[in-house]
């Protein structure tokens, strides 16, 4: 590159969550845009906590919000656990820095402390709206002199310092909104820090944008109205102004702002219920991003090659929770079943189905039985094509690890057959199973043994294999009975026929 060259912007875009509660879907949403637009630019994508109201952080958040985004696949490249050249990335370590810029814009009469109480400006912001005007600070204590602040001080007012904004109209463009207008008459001077040590939102986020050299500001549509508080400080600081695009909201089925009554909101929770990251993910973009083709599924490299900023959406996004379900059931089953029982092993534990004893051993806590992986596999592998949430595999398969079954035994019975003809059936199956070697106790083998018995003795196909389905799973609806016996092995198959037999015979 030759000397004159202009060098090339650096992107760098940031997440700046509080750490008051679990991430959220929203904030994740955001989070998911700002990364896949620094990686496909070849950007930086910084995490920065926004911690300095102490009395509602909480480092557990501050954990829970790092797991979330991890687990997401949202790697940031600098954060409060990622050293980096901008650091610190938490605002409660940058109380000095901030200091420094509201005492600098104090000097330069760009900002003034400010006494008034919060019933006097209850009283002129009530005044204003009678006349209706807009209700902003009138800027009584703009211009106070040195008698008056000491007066105030005296009576022992604390005051707040407020940014002098000056009249005029703010004119952007949005990446995504396109260009917008403000007139900062409507705005007001507003309050930025309690005192030196204290900033308040709007002035941190001015300082840590600058300081940490961010180029793009990619946010939520619900901070359009603070962009022109901001620009108006970068201005006055003589800072240069980053890039600025506000995305659409996610909006519940109903088109009001999404919240726990329309279910799960923090990826926490999304988590625990047994999506997986990939789906979660793929779901999250498309809400708000159009790739302007008919593919369905994308991996996290794909996203990243097709990603551009003009093809977000301008409208609102609805969160649609079966499309979750739909999109997370299809990558349950295009997962290797090995992986996919990794991942369901936390969730039978949980629900104390199974034990762990040991690095990869487990038993049965109903029998105190042995379990091991390639058994989990054949387990999961029954239910994996028609599995929609991990959470729910526990549900779906908690007969094979009962030690008995309870359940009607009016089940048991098909149609018009009497709970005697069920018997018999029964007892012809048992017949068959018992003369099975243990070793042959395989799904295709006694499928094809049951079958010939049907077949030569003309039993019925539902006569036969219904009551053998529910003697082994006690459901209405289940797996393939074939399949059950393999998993429960000879013994258990017998018991539970036996079981059923007595059933009907009490």
């Amino acid at each position: 590159m030759g000397k004159n060259m202009p060098k090339k912007e650096e992107i760098r875009v940031r997440i700046a969550p509080s750490p008051s509660g679990y991430l959220h879907i929203g904030t994740a949403r955001t989070a998911l845009f700002n990364y896949l637009f620094a990686k496909s630019q070849g950007g930086k994508f910084v995490l920065r906590i926004e911690d300095t109201d102490l009395e509602r952080s909480d480092e557990k958040f501050t954990k829970e919000i790092i797991e979330s985004l991890h687990w997401l696949g949202i790697d940031y490249d600098e954060g409060p656990d990622i050293d980096g050249p901008y650091g610190p990335y938490r605002q409660s370590e940058r109380l000095e820095t901030y200091k420094k810029y509201l005492e600098q814009l104090l000097k330069e009469d760009k900002a003034y402390y400010c006494f008034c109480t919060e019933e006097e400006l209850e009283t002129e912001r009530e005044a204003m709206m009678k006349r209706g005007e807009p209700p902003v600070y009138s800027g009584r204590c703009a211009n106070l002199n040195e008698a008056e602040i000491k007066k105030f001080l005296d009576e022992g007012r604390k005051p707040v310092i407020r940014f002098r904004m000056p009249a005029k109209k703010i004119i952007f463009e949005d990446m995504i909104k396109g260009v917008l207008e403000f007139d900062t008459k409507l705005i007001g001077d507003i309050t930025i820090a309690k005192n030196l040590e204290t900033p308040l939102y709007n002035f941190a986020v001015v300082i840590d944008d600058e300081t940490m050299k961010i180029s793009h500001v990619i946010r939520g549509e619900d901070h359009i109205s603070n962009t022109p508080k901001q620009i108006a400080m970068i201005l006055a600081l003589g800072f240069p102004t980053p890039k600025y695009g506000h995305i659409p909201l996610t909006l519940a089925p109903d088109r009001t702002k999404l919240s726990k009554r329309h279910g799960a909101t923090a990826i926490a929770d999304y988590r625990a219920m047994g999506y997986l990251s990939e789906a979660l993910l793929n779901f999250i973009v498309f809400m708000g991003w159009n790739p302007k083709t008919d593919q369905e599924f994308f991996t996290k490299n794909e996203l990243i090659k097709h990603f551009s900023i003009a093809n977000m959406n301008k409208a609102a996004a609805i969160f649609n929770i079966e499309k979750l379900n739909w999109l997370n059931g299809q990558y349950i089953r295009k997962m290797d079943l090995s992986e996919l029982t990794e991942e369901c092993i936390p969730h039978l534990e949980k629900t104390n189905l199974i034990g762990r004893v040991g690095d990869g051993e487990w038993k049965i806590t109903a029998t105190d039985e042995p379990i091991i992986f390639d058994q989990l596999k054949k387990i999961i592998a029954l239910e994996q094509e028609r599995l929609v949430k991990l959470n729910d595999l526990s549900e779906l398969v908690s007969f094979l690890f009962k030690r008995e079954l309870t359940y009607d035994k009016q089940l048991l019975i098909w149609k018009k057959m009497t709970a005697q003809d069920v018997i018999n059936h029964l007892s012809e199956t048992e017949k068959i199973l018992a003369k099975t070697d243990k070793k042959d106790f395989e799904k295709e083998h006694l499928e094809e043994k049951i079958k010939k018995l049907i077949e030569e003795k003309k039993l019925g196909m539902g006569e036969t294999l219904w009551p053998l389905r529910v003697a082994l799973t006690g459901l209405k609806a289940s797996p393939p009975p074939f399949d059950v016996a393999e998993i429960l092995g000879k013994d258990k198959t017998l018991q539970r026929i036996a079981n059923a037999k007595s059933l009907l015979e009490a």
